[in-house]
């Protein structure tokens, strides 16, 4: 998705007193930023139920990304309760514009991921940083692993991305459910009982510490919890290739609604 085992850890923008500071603001928050709406009608006209997007549309009318991208950049979040669901839409919304600013390639190959995730500036509250910083040193140091079952960065890999933006009173119910879709797709983890072995998506292995031993003591165990049917824990875990294609609608297929 986001990371790569192969990317080089560089954290290229982030100084001791940046962007982390966000999720610890002290104010509260009393309504969503302007930008939700927004990014809501970005995510209405533009993504369909299966969570593929319409860059054909989005290239043709790129105002309302670059929008968003301004309101991002220049004011953060108040609050902790608020703070998760904002750096979660601006992830996705900077995630959308930055492919849709190179062009819509096919694929993110090895050079094409160290350039979209840890080469290209982003500006965030202010300062400006990477995709990559942005996620390792911000999203992930609030300690809530089901975030990797809602980040995006619009690649087939990547989870469902839905048509509405995360709110901060429904966010626990949205990573919920999130990490129930993401356990139980028959595309992200894959039993096969005859060789009783469960291929699963790499993102278990790109940020295997979040999971394991931090939130269970095996990744099948971690799986299992927010699955109905659960894999045997005896079972051998594998990892298949992450697809870095992007993630567009076909050439006919326009987001309804």
């Amino acid at each position: 998705m986001r990371n790569d085992p192969m990317l080089p850890r560089r954290n290229l923008l982030l100084a001791a007193a940046g962007l982390p500071l966000l999720a610890r603001a002290a104010h509260a928050q009393a309504a969503d930023p302007a930008w939700y709406a927004a990014w809501d009608a970005v995510l209405q006209r533009h993504v369909d139920a299966q969570g593929r997007i319409d860059f054909a549309g989005l290239v043709a009318n790129p105002g309302p990304l670059d929008t968003i991208a301004e309101a991002i950049g220049s004011s953060g979040p108040y609050g902790e309760p608020a703070a998760l669901a904002w750096h979660i839409n601006a992830y996705n919304a900077l995630a959308m514009r930055g492919i849709v600013q190179r062009g819509v390639p096919d694929s993110l190959g090895l050079v094409g991921r160290y350039s979209f995730f840890a080469n290209t500036a982003i500006r965030i509250a202010g300062r400006n940083t990477s995709l990559k910083a942005f996620e390792d040193d911000v999203v992930r140091r609030m300690g809530e692993e089901r975030v990797h079952f809602v980040l995006n960065c619009m690649v087939r890999g990547c989870p469902r991305l839905p048509r509405t933006a995360f709110r901060a009173a429904t966010m626990d119910a949205s990573l919920a459910s999130a990490a129930r879709e993401f356990c139980s797709s028959p595309y992200q983890v894959r039993p096969d009982p005859a060789a009783r072995t469960v291929r699963v998506s790499q993102i278990f292995d790109f940020f295997g510490g979040d999971f394991v031993p931090a939130k269970a003591p095996t990744v099948i165990a971690y799986i299992n919890r927010w699955r109905e049917a659960p894999i045997p824990a005896d079972w051998t875990l594998r990892f298949f290739d992450y697809d870095w294609s992007i993630n567009r609608q076909p050439a006919a297929g326009r987001a309804a609604g």
